[in-house]
């Protein structure tokens, strides 16, 4: 079934656009955009946000717009994406659009188990409790496994178009390597569940939130080096052992059934970083999460397309040789987003600057890494030695391993 998008500019005058399924539309002052903002208005960038419905999910992205994209009234981080539902608001600046979708009801956007089709569709096993929260990949919600009473947060994720019998074996084969991770820092998955086009998967829940959770609680106020240095070493200690550990490899053509070695995240950012315990103290448990779930889905032909660069993590965390050659990164990747995610806990703000009037991307490939003493003269500088090497992306990752990378950490530690 079709789906049409209709974004409403209140006047005077009003404006009405209206889009098929898929779209991808720019919205800012440039005379490229596909919603071309006036220079009249204040607050908006030359190419300030996208919105797009290729493929589905409706999401909207900021493009590292100057003054910020809110959606209801909620600000958006820069350079990241949010889903958009029937009866959003997004303001860019002093404009305000307004969604409307239209869309036959298995196209609509899960919703939230009070309104009953999540409910109705919720694996065998599970009682759903409230909604957690939305990604570009799908809705989360805290559950209660019946027959053990845990919470867990379920996951459901939509395919895009037909699942066939050989998609689904293609997941349930890539999924069994994810559940081959077993690691205290790695968020444990429980089990997963398909029907139609909906994949469910259960995972440990982490009542503390994200990275970006534990520095909003904080008014956006970095961490001490004390505090920030121990959170990295435990996203290092779980990316150590995804990185060599034995995981199910498909059979060979004579049947034999062979193990390979080692998953790379490929998505390290600070929202795919959760924490169980007293938040960001000496007792906090790191977990890594949506380990290789992307991945999964593209492997399996369920995503709708191959994920380029642009979009194979949030940018800001995302090292060069990623976005060259998204399909083929290694663990030297993650562990540049680990230093990545280090140095905003430290500094607040990202190792790279992304003016608005730049293509956010031209900026991760060409632009350098500021020194992270340059963004904040309080961060030791042995660490601040450590992360600056870290961070070199050109013309290769020097740093490429997790533990290479602890070490150096721990003998750069404050007090040493």
């Amino acid at each position: 079934m079709s789906v049409t998008v209709v974004l409403t500019v209140p006047g005077p005058p009003p404006a009405e656009y209206v889009y098929g399924e898929p779209f991808s539309v720019v919205v800012g002052r440039a005379a490229e955009c596909g919603i071309r903002i006036g220079a009249g208005h204040r607050g908006v960038s030359r190419r300030h946000c996208r919105i797009e419905n290729a493929p589905p999910p409706l999401r909207i992205s900021d493009l590292g717009s100057s003054f910020g994209t809110e959606v209801n009234g909620v600000r958006l981080d820069r350079l990241t994406e949010r889903p958009l539902v029937d009866g959003d608001e997004i303001r860019v600046g002093d404009v305000v659009l307004r969604v409307g979708v239209r869309a036959a009801p298995a196209a609509a956007p899960p919703v939230a188990p009070e309104h009953g089709d999540a409910l109705s569709a919720a694996p065998p096993g599970y009682e759903l409790l409230r909604e957690l929260g939305r990604g570009a990949q799908g809705v989360v919600y805290l559950a209660r496994d019946r027959s053990s009473g845990a919470l867990v947060a379920l996951k459901r994720v939509l395919a895009s178009g037909e699942v066939d019998g050989a998609a689904r074996f293609a997941f349930r084969r890539e999924f069994g390597s994810l559940r081959a991770l077993r690691h205290p820092n790695i968020v444990a998955f429980r089990g997963g569940h398909d029907r139609g086009s909906a994949f469910w998967f259960a995972c440990e829940y982490c009542p503390g939130g994200s990275l970006v959770d534990l520095l909003g609680r904080r008014g956006g106020r970095p961490l001490s080096a004390a505090r920030a240095v121990p959170l990295a070493l435990r996203m290092l200690a779980g990316l150590d052992h995804a990185h060599r550990a034995e995981v199910p490899a498909p059979r060979q053509a004579d049947g034999a059934v062979v193990t390979a070695r080692g998953l790379v995240h490929r998505d390290v950012k600070p929202a795919n970083v959760l924490l169980v315990g007293e938040a960001g103290g000496p007792g906090t448990v790191v977990k890594l999460a949506d380990f290789g779930l992307a991945k999964a889905f593209e492997h399996a032909g369920l995503s709708g397309h191959t994920r380029s660069g642009a979009l194979g993590g949030t940018l800001p965390f995302t090292a060069r040789a990623q976005l060259v050659d998204y399909k083929y990164a290694g663990p030297e990747v993650d562990v540049w987003a680990t230093a990545a995610c280090l140095y905003w806990l430290l500094t607040g703000t990202t190792p790279r600057d992304y003016p608005p009037d730049r293509d956010p991307v031209a900026v991760s490939l060409r632009a350098p890494v500021v020194p992270v003493r340059e963004r904040d003269r309080s961060v030791p500088p042995g660490l601040a030695e450590v992360l600056d090497e870290a961070l070199v992306d050109t013309p290769a990752i020097r740093v490429t391993t997790a533990a290479g990378l602890a070490r150096a950490l721990v003998a750069a530690a404050p007090g040493r």
